[in-house]
């Protein structure tokens, strides 16, 4: 592995995330507008679809990690994967408004869903492939830097797409998505040697590893972030519809709103890579965690009359109400946690297993993300359609995140 840093080369290998981005940015804030006025389908049952991607994310990603440790082939061990998915999630995600039927619906969804999953994780691994242990921090700062970009293409390019013509976010999201393939394959050149794998344990066996260590770091790591997940998913998959029906606002705006987070979360991801750096990854965790909770907690207090009024105007992000204010702080908050949290897990391993890793990572968050809409959904439902119920929700979760950090020992940079 090189032993410096290359900033470009990262920003390079960041279009893969943005990709991914853009294609969920539109997929979790229209499809439950479809699923609820195309198919009149309930919150329960919009909260159950709106797992199915994790669901196969969970199945599929892990073991694709796994299988891209192993695999060797002339243009790399990640690469087939991304150059075999983009394309066909791109195809599925386009013909996604057309389908005026919901089995049509669903088999476009599926398809994508299927696709994406095989290339998310190689194309994530790829970062600490070649990228030295001090520096993951910041190249995941990158990486999720070009992830917030995408977002925030999704959301504010997706919105005014969307009072156009529904199908124009979709159309948009598949041609990113090629584009951010071809140029990962064209500028990123994997390590030409790797560590021995053959003898590694995989997925499995890692995951039996961890929960046996007697030092238990990384197996309460894992554990805070599905509970971090949990509280975070768990209200975007319901967001444009907690808009529209707790705050009277269009679910375009509720899309615009989402932009203002992913504005925020961009803008701090390089910092909060620097700060993990800096101070140490766990504390720079706990600390987000803690704002995070607060925010939501503000959300769920304050009425609604509060929460719409109309604090600023500004270029790009257009009207800034006061939960745009919040929701900012928020994406401030969510950089905190997330920009430092795959670093530190796949520095709980030796290089021939971060692919591995990488699969136990999503193997987490993809099960918190399969928990979190069919929990909402429920409460939702429970509480006679009362969507500010799930802020109230949220914040458990992160407490017992918080909680869970403070045992973890490992995972900081190690020179």
């Amino acid at each position: 592995m090189k032993k410096n840093f290359n900033y470009g080369k990262i920003f390079l290998l960041g279009f893969g995330f943005f990709g991914v981005s853009v294609i969920w940015g539109v997929y979790n804030a229209f499809v439950p507008i479809f699923l609820a006025d195309k198919f009149e389908l309930s919150p329960v049952i919009i909260g159950f679809f709106m797992t199915i991607d994790n669901i196969a994310a969970l199945l599929i990603q892990p073991p694709v990690g796994a299988w891209s440790d192993k695999l060797r082939t002339p243009i790399g061990r990640r690469m087939p994967f991304i150059l075999i998915g983009a394309p066909i999630g791109a195809l599925a995600f386009g013909i996604i408004p057309f389908a005026a039927v919901l089995p049509l619906f669903v088999a476009c969804t599926s398809t994508l869903l299927l696709s994406m999953a095989l290339w998310r994780t190689p194309v994530v691994a790829l970062m600490p492939d070649i990228t030295p242990s001090p520096f993951r921090s910041q190249a995941n700062g990158v990486i999720n830097f070009m992830g917030g970009v995408g977002a925030i293409v999704s959301f504010l390019g997706g919105a005014a797409l969307y009072r156009m013509n529904p199908a124009f976010p979709f159309w948009m999201g598949s041609a990113l998505v090629i584009l951010s393939a071809l140029l990962v394959f064209a500028f990123i050149r994997e390590p030409k040697e790797y560590a021995a794998s053959e003898a590694q344990p995989g997925m499995l066996e890692s995951l039996k590893e961890v929960m046996q260590d007697k030092e238990k770091s990384a197996i309460r790591l894992l554990l805070a972030i599905f509970f971090w997940f949990l509280g975070y998913t768990a209200i975007e998959a319901f967001f444009t519809l907690y808009a529209r029906n707790h705050l009277g606002m269009h679910e375009a705006d509720g899309t615009r709103l989402l932009g203002q987070l992913s504005l925020i979360f961009v803008i701090f991801a390089l910092p909060a890579g620097v700060i993990g750096s800096k101070i140490g990854r766990r504390k720079t965790i706990v600390s987000g965690i803690l704002l995070m909770g607060t925010l939501m907690l503000v959300m769920f207090f304050t009425p609604p009359e509060t929460l719409t009024i109309l604090l600023t105007h500004l270029p790009v992000l257009g009207d800034v109400p006061v939960i745009g204010v919040i929701l900012m702080a928020a994406g401030a908050a969510w950089a905190l946690i997330n920009i430092n949290s795959l670093p530190m897990v796949v520095d709980m391993t030796e290089t021939a297993r971060l692919g591995t890793f990488t699969g136990l990572y999503y193997l987490f968050s993809m099960l918190s993300a399969v928990a979190g809409p069919n929990v909402n959904g429920w409460i939702i439902h429970l509480t006679g359609g009362d969507y500010n119920s799930i802020m109230v929700v949220a914040p458990i979760f992160m407490a017992i995140a918080l909680v869970l950090m403070w045992g973890v020992k490992r995972g900081e940079a190690v020179s």
